[in-house]
């Protein structure tokens, strides 16, 4: 999420060029050439067979199949693509998984982990855990409270590491830090005490993986509990999913910013629990007031674009906002909340269209380069430009 151009790049001393090439890129998906009938045709996109999903065809909840069968034949190309999946009126209609995947491999969602940790802390507040999130976080962690030489940190609470308003560094584009976060051995929580505030709590949007995981953390100290536990007792096995080996910290707490794999069918199914409020096949799982809480736009036109507009990284998708550890954005005429992983993870509810769309990728560890944005960028440019060809309904 650095902010890419000709100066930054020659300062940073990458190369000077980037921007131009993210342009020519943009250029060649405006002007190619389309895909003829008969290739379209020829793209098989038909859901596997495979209880706890109903499955359906694209004609009988009214999406163009050819259109679709563009969209999975341009998803082929993707070499960090692994599945994409489309769900219609609570209908399977497309799927399919692409280099080495399958639909029972579980894969690492990277960022896409901080929505899950947001449906925790909602959980935890319906368990009675919790009992607000204007709860201070310092009082979840008072081993730390006699190292913290800035007063503003007892002033954040739950709420604002949630909305990423806490204060916290945004590590990603603030060296030392996000190099700090890989070479700690995992040892994330000192990072209370030595990471700096560069607002003051709830001033301004920053994209903070530590509050993420604190966020987590808390959840797992007030329900005095193993964080996967109880994560697989009260969310995922009320929607039919499994949680696998889901990395920890130096200290075993399970990361709230990132390190949990999932299928791509499970993805799907947590975006369903969000597409309908919280309820998951008469179970109301998460409350519905958590969720619509948590689809709220908190802040607005955050830019984590480029220097040029056809440089952004989220190409097709406008109007960026945020709410708790879940993104939204537009594409063509439709708005959507998404939760958001490096190298691509996305589970996309398109509320009006009553979808939801996942991408399930790889996570690309620790590589923040030049490259590994253009891979990013190339599964969501796919997936929003679909979105913006679909028609209002």
């Amino acid at each position: 999420m650095f902010v890419d151009g000709p100066l930054t790049t020659l300062r940073e001393g990458r190369h000077p060029f980037r921007w131009l090439r993210s342009a020519l890129f943009a250029l060649v998906l405006l002007v190619g050439c389309g895909p003829s009938s008969e290739e379209l045709e020829a793209v098989d996109y038909t859901p596997l067979a495979g209880a706890g999903l109903d499955v359906s065809t694209p004609s009988e909840v009214g999406l163009d199949p050819m259109a679709l069968a563009e969209l999975y034949l341009n998803a082929a190309q993707l070499r960090t693509l692994y599945g994409l999946l489309v769900i219609k009126d609570g209908q399977l209609i497309a799927e399919k998984y692409f280099n080495g995947s399958a639909l029972d491999k579980r894969k690492f969602m990277a960022s896409a982990t901080k929505s899950f940790t947001s449906a925790l802390v909602g959980i935890a507040l319906d368990q009675g855990c919790l009992s607000s999130v204007d709860q201070g976080f310092m009082q979840f962690f008072p081993e730390y409270s006699d190292r913290i030489d800035d007063p503003r940190k007892a002033q954040i609470t739950i709420r604002e590491l949630l909305q990423m308003r806490s204060g916290f560094v945004w590590e990603e584009r603030t060296e030392p830090y996000m190099e700090a976060l890989f070479t700690s051995r995992g040892y994330w929580l000192p990072f209370i005490a030595d990471f700096p505030l560069t607002s003051d709590p709830g001033a301004k949007f920053g994209y903070s993986n530590l509050s993420s995981h604190l966020a987590a953390v808390i959840v797992a100290r007030a329900c005095e509990t193993d964080l996967r536990s109880f994560a697989q007792e009260h969310l995922f096995a009320p929607i039919g999913a499994d949680v696998g080996d889901w990395s920890q910290d130096a200290d075993g707490n399970h990361y709230g910013a990132h390190g949990m794999p999932l299928t791509a069918r499970d993805m799907a199914r947590f975006g369903l629990l969000y597409l309908n409020s919280g309820e998951y096949e008469g179970t109301q799982v998460v409350s519905a007031d958590w969720v619509s809480e948590s689809l709220d736009r908190y802040s607005e036109n955050i830019n984590i674009s480029g220097w040029l507009p056809w440089s952004s990284r989220y190409g097709h998708y406008r109007d960026l906002g945020y709410g708790y550890q879940w993104w939204s954005a537009e594409a063509g005429d439709h708005r959507f909340n998404y939760a958001s992983g490096h190298g691509g993870n996305q589970i996309l509810v398109l509320d009006n269209l009553n979808m939801v769309i996942v991408a399930s990728a790889d996570r690309l560890f620790a590589d923040f380069g030049d490259g590994a944005w253009d891979k990013e960028r190339a599964i969501i440019d796919m997936l929003g430009k679909y979105i913006g060809s679909l028609p209002s309904p």
